[in-house]
């Protein structure tokens, strides 16, 4: 599978930073196969989240990425899709992610680390499942 799912969480939505990420994997040679503005549901959020759920941040999570509309994306590329956008996101800790990365120059906290990306094959299976259903 050449496709992952990636996530504009909404600290990315609220500072107005969709077009700078979505731009950031096009300039890559990525491509956007779709791409809809939606706010999370809490079911949804925990079944995305499961394999945080008994770890005491994962209400924070699901609070998080709840509260305002994200952008979920379908992006495809070459093999190792959810690799290429792994290193372009940057660590998830922005004070720690290298500078040219997503994290490294415009994330601000750990918390709100502004994108969400499939971190293996399988993992962008089940996730494409989770937010587009009808297609995979």
């Amino acid at each position: 599978m050449n496709s992952t799912l990636v996530i504009c969480k909404p600290d990315a939505v609220e500072r107005a930073l969709v077009g700078e990420i979505v731009g950031r994997l096009e300039r890559k040679g990525l491509k956007i196969i779709r791409l809809e503005l939606r706010r999370i549901d809490v079911g949804t959020a925990k079944i995305h989240y499961q394999e945080h759920a008994n770890r005491p941040f994962f209400a924070e999570l699901v609070e998080f990425i709840t509260r305002s509309p994200s952008v979920i994306m379908e992006v495809s590329g070459p093999e190792d899709t959810w690799a290429i956008v792994r290193t372009l996101m940057g660590a998830t800790d922005p004070a720690k992610a290298a500078p040219g990365t997503i994290r490294g120059d415009l994330g601000v906290s750990v918390a709100e680390n502004l994108v969400h990306g499939s971190d293996s094959a399988e993992a962008a299976i089940r996730e494409l499942n989770i937010f587009f259903r009808e297609s995979i």
